[in-house]
C-alpha cells in the first residue's frame, strides 16, 4: 500500500525527475495535490476555438509538408489537420523529429494554444501524442469525447503524461489520511478524500470535478483554520506581566504631538492599552490604508510599554525601512528620545537601531544598550533575530510588513522576552476579511480607515508610452512640481548597470491574464515572442539627464543592492531637499516619509500589482501639497490596462486590495512567508470561497471546543503536524 508520504520515483519512472525539478513534486501527496487547471474534451470543433484558447483535440493529419525557411537555417513543417468537420493549420518552426510522426493519414491527439497567421487559425508548435502512447491513461475515452485533465506545464512531460503518472499512483493507493472528520463530511455533504482525488484527476463528468474541488477547498480551509485555532487556544492560556504606563512618558508624548489623532487612532490606541495591561499577551493585527497613521499608533504602544519599565522592539524587513522608522521615531519624540544626553527630558528613553551592516564597534555598543535596558525602543532588521541579541525586559514586539516574515521569525523574536511579550503586527496592505480569517486568524484585528487631517489627495493618470506627447508632458509636469519647490520620485522595476536584476521586494506580475498559464503546451521559441525590456534605475538616471524639461535638476539613484551607508546617505539628502528627483526601485514602497515629495512617475507600471502600486503612490501627498502619480505603460494587454485604470479610479486601498486578490493568484498576494499559510493555496480562493472559509472556521471551533488536544481526531492532528513541518522547513530555507 502506497502512502501520501511515499516518493513517486519508483512508481512513475523517468517523469519523476522532471516533476521534482520543475514543480517540486517529490511525494505521492505532492503529485495528488498537483490539480488539473482545467479539463478538455476531445470532441472539439476545430472551426470554433477562439484565438488564445487552449485546444485539446483528436484530429487526423490531412497534409504534411516541409520547406526551407527564408530567414534562418533549417526546415519548418506545415500541416493541415481535420476532425472530420473542420480544418486547422499546424506549424512547427523546426521540423526535425516532428516530420516522422506528423504524417498524412495519422490520427493524433494535439494540444496547444490557438493562434492566428494571415487571418487563419493555427496551432504553432503544439504538443501531440499518438493514441497508442496514451493507453496508460486507462479508461480515458479518447474517441468518445472523454474528459482530459490539463495540468500546468512541466517541461519534458506533456499534460497527458502527468495524468498517466497520477493514475498510476492512484492505482497503488488504498487509503489516505482524511483530516476532515466523518461527521462533518456527512453533515456538509463532502466526498471522502480518496474519492475526491480520484474524481479530480480521473473524472467521468464535470459534476465529479465540481464535487472534488468543493471537498478539497473545504479541506484546505479546515486544516488552516484548525492550525490557527490551536494557536489561539495555546495563547489564551499564556500569562505575561501586565504593562501599564506609570512614568508619564506616553502622556508627555501625547501632549506635544503637533497634530490631533483621528477617532480611529484613539479607539485603536485604547484597545491596545487595555490589552497591554492584561495578563494574557496581546496578539493583534493593525491594518490600515496608506497614510492612515499606523506608525503613530504603534509608537504609542511602544511608549506605553517603555513607560512601564520594559522595552519595545520594532522589526522591519529592510535596512532602508528600519532606518526610516528610527529617524521618524526620533523626530516625533524629540528630547523624549535623549535619555542620558544633555537636554534630554527627565523621563526620556533611548532609541537604538540594529542592522546587519553596522560596523563592529557600533554593533557592540548597540548590543550593550539593548541588553542593559538603556535602549527602551529598539528598531532593526533580521539582525534582531540573532542569538547574540538579548533584552533586559522585552515587553512588546512590533512587526512591520508581516507578510515579509514567517511565524517562526516572529516567535523567535518573542522568545527573547523573560515573560511572553505582547505582539503587534502591522500590514501596510489593506486586506479583505477572508484574508484576515485565513492568514491572521490567530490574531485580533484592528483597522484604521480614516486618514489623518492634512493628508492631501493623490490624482493618478495612466500614460501610454506610445503617445510621445503624453510622455513629454509627464516630464514637463514633474519639472513644474520641482520648480514650485517640491520633489519627485521616478520608480523603475529593475536596477540595471552591471547587475541587471529585479530589485529586492519588487512584485512583478505578468501582463497576461494571471489565471492563464501560457506554457501548457510547448513554448514558442524566444525569437517568436520577444520580451519587452523593463526600465531600470541606472539607465533611467542617464535618460532623464538628457530630457530638456529636466535640465539642471538634481538626480539621485536608490536601489536595494547599494551599500547600506550609501542608501542612508541618498535618503538623507532627499529628505533634506538636496535631491530634486529620486530614481528608485521599490525600496521606497513603504515607510519612506518625505512630506515635500508631491509627484511620482512609475515606469512599466503594468508590471506591478495593484496593492504595490497603491503603496508606492502613498509616498506622495504626505505634506501640504496635492499629489500626482503618473503610470507609464507600454502594455496593450487588456488585463494590465484594467488593473491600472482601476488604480486611477479610486484611492480606497480596501477596494483595491479586494480587486488585486480577484485578479491575481493567492500565492502572489499572500507572499511566500505569510503567517500560517503555505507559499501558495492549492485549491482555496479567498474571495470565491468565503462561505467555505466561514463554514470551516465554525466547524473547527466546535471540534476544538470538544477535543482541544485532538485525541479523538488523529488524522487532523497529523495534517496539522505536516503543515507545521512545512512552515519550519520554509523558515529554515529563508534563514
Amino acid at each position: 500500500m502506497t502512502t501520501e508520504q511515499s516518493r513517486i520515483k519508483s512508481l512513475v519512472g523517468a517523469a519523476a525527475a522532471k516533476l521534482e525539478k520543475h514543480r517540486g513534486i517529490v511525494t505521492v501527496g505532492d503529485l495528488l495535490d498537483f490539480a488539473p487547471r482545467t479539463y478538455r474534451t476531445t470532441r472539439a470543433d476545430l472551426g470554433s476555438p477562439e484565438i488564445g484558447e487552449y485546444l485539446v483535440a483528436v484530429a487526423t493529419v490531412e497534409t504534411a509538408t516541409t520547406r526551407t525557411m527564408k530567414t534562418r537555417r533549417g526546415k519548418m513543417l506545415e500541416a493541415v489537420i481535420t476532425d472530420g468537420r473542420s480544418r486547422m493549420s499546424v506549424t512547427f518552426f523546426n521540423a526535425y523529429g516532428h516530420e516522422k510522426v506528423v504524417q498524412a493519414g495519422r490520427t493524433l491527439l494535439f494540444a496547444g494554444r490557438v493562434g492566428e497567421y494571415k487571418g487563419r487559425r493555427q496551432l504553432a508548435h503544439p504538443a501531440y501524442s499518438t493514441l497508442e502512447a496514451i493507453e496508460s491513461l486507462g479508461d480515458l475515452a479518447i474517441d468518445e469525447g472523454g474528459l482530459i485533465p490539463v495540468y500546468r506545464h512541466v517541461p519534458g512531460v506533456q499534460s497527458w503524461g502527468v495524468s498517466a503518472a497520477v493514475r498510476v499512483v492512484l492505482g497503488h493507493l488504498d487509503a489516505v489520511v482524511d483530516a476532515v472528520p466523518e461527521e462533518i463530511r456527512a453533515r456538509r455533504g463532502l466526498l471522502g478524500r480518496l474519492d475526491a482525488l480520484k474524481a479530480l484527476h480521473a473524472p467521468e463528468t464535470m459534476d465529479d470535478v465540481a464535487a472534488a474541488r468543493h471537498r478539497l477547498r473545504y479541506e484546505e480551509a479546515f486544516v488552516l483554520q484548525a492550525l490557527l485555532g490551536r494557536r489561539r487556544a495555546e495563547r489564551a492560556v499564556e500569562r505575561t506581566r501586565p504593562r501599564r504606563p506609570s512614568q508619564g512618558l506616553l502622556a508627555d508624548f501625547d501632549a506635544r504631538l503637533p497634530f490631533a489623532l483621528t477617532l480611529g487612532q484613539v479607539a485603536v490606541g485604547e484597545e491596545i492599552l487595555g490589552e497591554l495591561a492584561a495578563e494574557t499577551p496581546m496578539h493583534r493585527l493593525l491594518q490600515g490604508d496608506v497614510g492612515s497613521g499606523k506608525t503613530v499608533v504603534a509608537l504609542r504602544a511602544m511608549l506605553a510599554v517603555v513607560d512601564s519599565g520594559a522595552q519595545a522592539v520594532l522589526l522591519a524587513p529592510t535596512e532602508v525601512l528600519a532606518a526610516q522608522h528610527e529617524r521618524t521615531i526620533r523626530v516625533l519624540l524629540g528630547d523624549l528620545a535623549e535619555a542620558g544626553m544633555l537636554g534630554g527630558a527627565d523621563n526620556a528613553t533611548r532609541v537604538q537601531l540594529l542592522t546587519g551592516s553596522m560596523g563592529a564597534q557600533a554593533r557592540r555598543e548597540a548590543l550593550t544598550r539593548i541588553a542593559s535596558g538603556q535602549a527602551g525602543i529598539v528598531v532593526g532588521t533580521h539582525a534582531l533575530l540573532e542569538d547574540v541579541v538579548s533584552f533586559a525586559d522585552l515587553g512588546l514586539v512590533v512587526i512591520d510588513e508581516q507578510h515579509r516574515f514567517g511565524v517562526e521569525q516572529r516567535d523567535a523574536l518573542r522568545a527573547k522576552g523573560e515573560h511572553p511579550p505582547h505582539l503587534l503586527v502591522m500590514t501596510a496592505t489593506p486586506i479583505p476579511r477572508t484574508v484576515a480569517l485565513t492568514v491572521f486568524g490567530d490574531m485580533a484585528t484592528s483597522t484604521l480607515r480614516e486618514l489623518p487631517r492634512g493628508r492631501q489627495p493623490v490624482t493618478t493618470h495612466v500614460v501610454p508610452v506610445d503617445n510621445p506627447r503624453w510622455v513629454e508632458r509627464t516630464w514637463q509636469r514633474l519639472a513644474e512640481e520641482v520648480a514650485a519647490g517640491r520633489q519627485a520620485y521616478v520608480v523603475c522595476p529593475r536596477i540595471g548597470g552591471d547587475d541587471d536584476a529585479v530589485d529586492d521586494g519588487v512584485d512583478l506580475v505578468s501582463d497576461t491574464d494571471p489565471g492563464d498559464d501560457d506554457a501548457d503546451g510547448e513554448r514558442v521559441p524566444d525569437d517568436e515572442a520577444p520580451e519587452r525590456r523593463l526600465a531600470d534605475v541606472v539607465g533611467t538616471v542617464e535618460l532623464l539627464s538628457q530630457v530638456p524639461a529636466l535640465a539642471g535638476l538634481r538626480l539621485a539613484a536608490l536601489h536595494g543592492r547599494m551599500r547600506p551607508e550609501d542608501k542612508d546617505e541618498v535618503m538623507a539628502r532627499f529628505s533634506a531637499g538636496e535631491v530634486d528627483v529620486l530614481v528608485s526601485t521599490t525600496v521606497i514602497e513603504v515607510g519612506v516619509d518625505v512630506p515635500n515629495a508631491s509627484t511620482m512617475v512609475i515606469l512599466d507600471a503594468d508590471r506591478f500589482g495593484i496593492s504595490q502600486l497603491h503603496q508606492l503612490r502613498g509616498r506622495v501627498g504626505r505634506g501640504g501639497h496635492p499629489g500626482v502619480c503618473l503610470l507609464l505603460t507600454g502594455s496593450d494587454a487588456e488585463v494590465s490596462r484594467a488593473r491600472l485604470e482601476a488604480l486611477a479610479a479610486t484611492t480606497d486601498g480596501f477596494e483595491l486590495a479586494r480587486l488585486d486578490l480577484a485578479q491575481r493568484r493567492e500565492g502572489d498576494v499572500l507572499g511566500t512567508a505569510q503567517s500560517g499559510v503555505r507559499s501558495q493555496l492549492r485549491h482555496l480562493s479567498l474571495l470565491r470561497d468565503e462561505a467555505i472559509i466561514e463554514q470551516a472556521r465554525e466547524d473547527v471551533d466546535a471540534v476544538l471546543a470538544a477535543d482541544p488536544e485532538l485525541a479523538g481526531h488523529p488524522d487532523l492532528a497529523a495534517a496539522l503536524e505536516r503543515l507545521a513541518e512545512e512552515e519550519r522547513a520554509a523558515y529554515l530555507e529563508k534563514s
